[in-house]
């Protein structure tokens, strides 16, 4: 059976892959148990995630903006983290800024934060109108401030 969707307790590799000892170890693993495994990776056709780096100058607008309108202490940095996202293809090719909203609810029955692929990861949804303001509003601003030069990105 192939699962589609992992969760953090499912399995773990690290992002230091040595695809040729872990098929190995698979391999072998099947033959103690009179089984055959054949391990593909895909990695011809699966291009590996990139590191998402933020453009300096779209994390300080992105900044700015969440701060008009949250208030300054209510935006903070978030000590960077390993982690493959999407978002890195994109930020390749065009600057952006990878940021993320709280979603933790104190008041709510949360007793604590979990990843986003645990199965135990709970959601605010109040915060989703908020989210979603912001992005909008890093938008609209940046067209605002670069539309009148003529130097949109």
């Amino acid at each position: 059976m192939i699962k589609q969707n992992f969760h953090s307790s499912d399995a773990l590799i690290t992002a230091n892959y040595n695809f040729g000892r872990l098929s190995k170890i698979i391999e072998a693993h099947a033959t103690v148990h009179r089984c055959v495994a054949t391990v593909d990776f895909m990695e011809e056709e699966l291009q590996p995630y990139p590191a998402t780096v933020n453009d300096e100058g779209m994390y300080h607008h992105a900044r700015e903006v969440a701060e008009a309108m949250l208030g300054e202490g209510n935006v903070r940095r978030v000590t960077p983290f390993m982690g493959a996202e999407d978002f890195a293809f994109y930020v390749q090719k065009f600057a952006g800024a990878f940021f993320m909203i709280g979603v933790r609810n104190k008041t709510m029955e949360m007793e604590a934060m979990h990843p986003l692929h645990s199965p135990h990861f709970v959601i605010d949804e109040d915060v989703l109108p908020v989210g979603a303001a912001i992005h909008a509003a890093v938008a609209i601003e940046y067209l605002n401030k670069h539309a009148a030069n003529g130097k949109v990105n």
